[in-house]
């Protein structure tokens, strides 16, 4: 459960939040969003075969994704795969989110602007690092954030806001407090580098509560109760367990403990582990984010705060 954890807990509101403007020492010309989900409104809502076509010529990565990981409709190169896809999203809910998708996010250029300013202050760290191709997309309700070979593809129907419609018909209250414009970047960076290292941490005026949706009550409990939590933790071994539905529990939008006879607030496995590497940091002031990323004794720093 630690490298878990920990790969969760790090990666709230990343780089992007902060505000310096050091001069970069590496070519990077910024994030331009393809608006691949016009596309896929065009050829298969409005019946454009030229927009079919750029599908699978100019996006063919991102196209293969979406059919065959996202919405598993089978292989892209199967003769009628144009028909089913078409066919997918002639139903009349997916026609009216693709329509409100469309009226909501006719600009992206704040999300581009954020997405800059989140990899250029990762590149300033960690100058290897690869800059993705970063897309939009429908994923019919799917993968809020899919990830590539050199590709990231951003789900805009899963950021509708937490009031959105047709999200109360489906996502508990619990599930949509994350499904806001707000947590596109955030999701961006986790997802993005989970597959680079195993977790992230950038000290700044993101700490992760305002991530995590906390309310002021929330963070008030979870700040009161965290010496019990851990206490527990330690007593049932949980760190070391391996039993998913313990994980989840801990992770989860979806799963609240019982603590003491209250629910606890959900991702309360992120908030303690969050903490744990903002303490480790603190007294590691001259540990670089390079080597904090490819650091993987997880165990060791719990141990060290004790």
């Amino acid at each position: 459960m630690y490298r878990l954890i920990f790969i969760l807990l790090s990666i709230i509101v990343f780089s992007a939040c902060r505000s310096d403007k050091q001069k970069d020492d590496f070519s990077f010309s910024g994030i331009k969003i393809a608006r691949y989900d016009r596309l896929q409104y065009e050829a298969t809502v409005q019946n454009s075969f030229f927009s079919l076509q750029r599908m699978n010529t100019e996006f063919s990565q991102e196209t293969r994704l979406l059919i065959e990981e996202v919405l598993d409709l089978g292989s892209v190169d199967m003769v009628d795969m144009n028909d089913r896809l078409c066919a997918y999203f002639s139903d009349s809910i997916l026609v009216h989110l693709m329509e409100d998708v469309g009226e909501k996010f006719k600009d992206v250029s704040n999300l581009e602007q954020h997405l800059t300013q989140g990899f250029s202050n990762l590149k300033k760290e960690i100058h290897e690092l690869p800059v993705p191709q970063i897309y939009t997309q429908i994923s019919a309700l799917n993968q809020s954030v899919v990830v590539g070979d050199s590709i990231l593809g951003i789900s805009l129907d899963k950021y509708m806001g937490s009031d959105y419609p047709l999200y109360k018909k489906y996502y508990y209250a619990n599930q949509r407090r994350s499904m806001s414009p707000e947590y596109i970047v955030p999701d961006c960076f986790t997802f993005y580098l989970l597959g680079q290292y195993p977790f992230l941490w950038q000290e700044g005026n993101g700490s992760g509560k305002t991530a995590l949706g906390y309310s002021k009550e929330e963070i008030k409990w979870c700040e009161q109760h965290e010496k019990e939590l851990w206490e527990e933790i330690r007593q049932n071994h949980y760190m070391r367990t391996t039993d998913p539905m313990i994980i989840r529990s801990y992770v989860s939008s979806n799963t609240r403990l019982l603590f003491n006879g209250e629910k606890t607030p959900p991702f309360l496995g992120i908030w303690l582990g969050m903490k744990v590497i903002e303490r480790y940091m603190k007294n590691h002031p001259k540990m670089t984010l390079k080597s904090l990323l490819e650091c993987t004794d997880y165990s060791g720093m719990i141990k060290e705060l004790n």
